[in-house]
């Protein structure tokens, strides 16, 4: 079996894809202030203390929304939810509890999962202190700051907690050194201009729905890995924007 899978899961623009940059130490998956710039699962593998885990970014996530990009999204979403041991939720201490984020309180509590609060852009000590109301969901809260890093080690420490080099035994997963001594194979790039069916092509080589898939020309915006076993030899397919 692979690393433990932790997923980072939140509303729009609540600083997701910048905590998961933090993690990884990367630039993979693309920032920016317009909400909705993240669309499909985005891994890394973060190193912590001779530890490490996979985390999956994800996109803003909006229940009950029917339009095609966000739906997709929150298929997506729902996909990561499913394959991760632990969850990462990330909301907007300055912002302070949203209807949005009750509603994926509710979402997040039918897992029956392990759930992480980070309480991002407490950069301040009054934001940290108004991070304190998200208690009221019944998880651990860490205030942090994604962009600053603030905080950062805190959660990580929380985060192995639960996925302790202990479980790595007991449920059976590879060491982190197995891991990485595996991780080599040829990686192939999909590239092409807008709307051509790169992202089509991509699921359909896997056999399953990884990268959304819409007439919409620009619907994938950062490259997305996606690992894939033939004839016995490892692949890492990589769906580019158009």
């Amino acid at each position: 079996m692979k690393l433990p899978i932790a997923a980072i899961i939140g509303r729009p623009n609540v600083g997701k894809s910048t905590l998961f940059n933090r993690l990884t130490g990367s630039r993979k998956a693309i920032v920016g202030d317009e909400p909705g710039i993240t669309r499909d699962r985005i891994f890394g593998e973060v190193n912590w203390k001779s530890r490490k885990f996979r985390i999956i970014d994800t996109g803003g996530i909006i229940p009950d929304e029917e339009a095609l990009i966000p739906s997709n999204i929150f298929k997506q979403a729902a996909s990561a939810i499913e394959e991760a041991s632990l969850i990462i939720w990330v909301v907007d201490a300055r912002s302070g509890i949203t209807p949005l984020d009750e509603e994926i309180s509710g979402l997040l509590r039918e897992t029956g999962k392990t759930i992480l609060i980070a309480a991002n852009k407490s950069e301040s000590v009054a934001a940290a202190n108004e991070a304190a109301e998200f208690y009221q969901f019944g998880w651990d809260v860490t205030p942090i700051s994604a962009e600053h890093g603030t905080n950062v080690g805190d959660l990580l420490d929380k985060v192995f907690d639960v996925l302790s080099l202990e479980n790595y035994a007991n449920a059976g997963f590879d060491t982190p050194e197995a891991e990485s001594a595996s991780s080599c194979g040829l990686k192939l790039a999909i590239v092409g201009r807008p709307n051509v069916g790169k992202s089509s092509l991509v699921n359909k080589l896997i056999g399953e729905e990884r990268v959304i898939v819409s007439p919409i020309a620009g619907t994938t915006r950062d490259s997305v890995d996606t690992e894939l076993v033939f004839n016995d030899k490892k692949i890492t397919l990589i769906d580019t924007a158009g």
